[in-house]
């Protein structure tokens, strides 16, 4: 069978991976979850018991969870290494640095503005102090990343990997949540448009909205999430 990559929408990290999967260019099979709604039912735990985006339903019916146990998967099969590199590679040691970063410093530089968004019970103080908190993260974690940034076109060289698919699905958080001029950082910023201007990109953040589209690598069509939950999910208790 296709893996299947269950992706969520609006504005999901998983966006990335989506295209990852395009760059591959091997078969596939994907899963849109609504993250404000059917994430949240108590159904989606048997596939995450977090009630979290993404997760993966690997070629034997496994579900793995977790953006990096997500791309290992997905390194060690990358047999052409159209988007990773030899494991014991200096290449390959620094794409794991970087999707490090991404995955942990910089994505949760956000969860204040996360929080204060989506509190259920508004806090006007609290949520002042956490969008305070939190772009003094963000913009942290910015300046890091655009240190870490070398004169390649992409992170790691004249093509895109994972490392950039984890990257493009978190750096838009930065537009969204308004915290400060893209521009400030002009390194990011020029990666960021490249990867925006990418077909998988383009065809990624085009399904994440609902439009229908055609990639040019190997997805084999969408999986309703009730069908991936009945035949892949833990048993309920």
């Amino acid at each position: 069978m296709e893996p299947i990559l269950i992706y969520g929408f609006p504005l999901g990290s998983s966006m990335g991976l989506v295209a990852a999967l395009e760059w591959l260019r091997k078969p596939y099979r994907l899963c849109r979850v609504d993250m404000l709604g059917e994430m949240r039912d108590p159904s989606y735990a048997r596939i995450n018991p977090r009630h979290e985006t993404p997760a993966f339903v690997t070629d034997q019916g496994r579900v793995l969870t977790e953006n990096m146990a997500i791309a290992s998967w997905l390194a060690a099969r990358d047999t052409e290494r159209r988007i990773s590199f030899e494991p014991l590679s200096p290449q390959a040691d620094r794409m794991r640095q970087l999707m490090a970063f991404v995955n942990t410093g910089f994505t949760a530089a956000f969860s204040p503005l996360w929080a204060a968004l989506e509190m259920q019970t508004p806090n006007p103080a609290m949520q002042s102090a956490l969008r305070q908190w939190g772009r003094g993260n963000v913009v942290q974690r910015h300046d890091r990343l655009e240190q870490l940034i070398g004169d390649t076109p992409f992170l790691l060289g004249d093509y895109p990997t994972l490392a950039d698919g984890l990257l493009i699905g978190v750096a838009r958080w930065l537009d969204f949540h308004a915290v400060a001029d893209r521009n400030r950082w002009p390194k990011l910023a020029a990666l960021r448009a490249r990867l925006e201007a990418d077909p998988a990109v383009i065809y990624a953040t085009a399904l994440e909205k609902g439009e229908h589209s055609r990639g040019a690598g190997g997805c084999a069509g969408h999986v309703p999430l009730a069908e991936v939950i009945e035949r892949f999910g833990t048993p309920r208790a």
